[in-house]
């Protein structure tokens, strides 16, 4: 009886078992990622840096005001497919975006392309950015901002020392 009333609300939890520190921004996320593109924690890839390719699939403008050290923009709207000519097709592939929409969507095209090993960062730049982790500006100098698209999408940054611009 118990299993048939979870089953019937609708509110299956999440099998991929990631999570930030912000219940509905978690709440957000699994209404928007479809989860075809295994997740990787912040926590995760912060102690895998250099270990994994980082690639992140924002616009150019946003790459600019900040990125994950280490990533290399490969873009959403116009990929940039020369970023794949040196990656093999089994290497660990780590994508985001400002939330993950977009980063999944990029995955899911390096899967159909052979990639094997392609991850899908939970939550994020935004969700690094709340951690506290480093970021770097379009100069390869540390910065405190992050591009949030907009102001709506701006409330899922909530670490006070984040500068949100869009």
């Amino acid at each position: 009886m118990l299993i048939f009333g979870a089953l019937s609300c609708g509110h299956a939890q999440p099998t991929h078992g990631k999570t930030t520190d912000n219940a509905k921004f978690d709440n957000e996320l699994n209404r928007l990622l479809s989860f075809t593109v295994p997740v990787m924690s912040v926590e995760e890839l912060k102690n895998k840096l250099g270990e994994v390719t980082v690639l992140d699939a924002r616009e150019r403008e946003e790459y600019e005001v900040s990125h994950i050290p280490g990533a290399t923009y490969i873009g959403y709207k116009k990929i940039d497919e020369t970023v794949l000519d040196s990656i093999e097709k089994d290497s660990p592939i780590v994508l985001y975006c400002s939330v993950g929409y977009r980063s999944e969507k990029i995955g899911e095209k390096l899967k159909k392309k052979g990639f094997t090993n392609v991850y899908n960062l939970y939550g994020s730049i935004f969700a690094w950015g709340n951690k506290g982790y480093p970021l770097l500006n379009g100069d390869g100098e540390t910065t405190h901002k992050i591009h949030t698209y907009n102001k709506k999408w701006s409330q899922w940054v909530d670490n006070p020392e984040i500068e949100k611009v869009w």
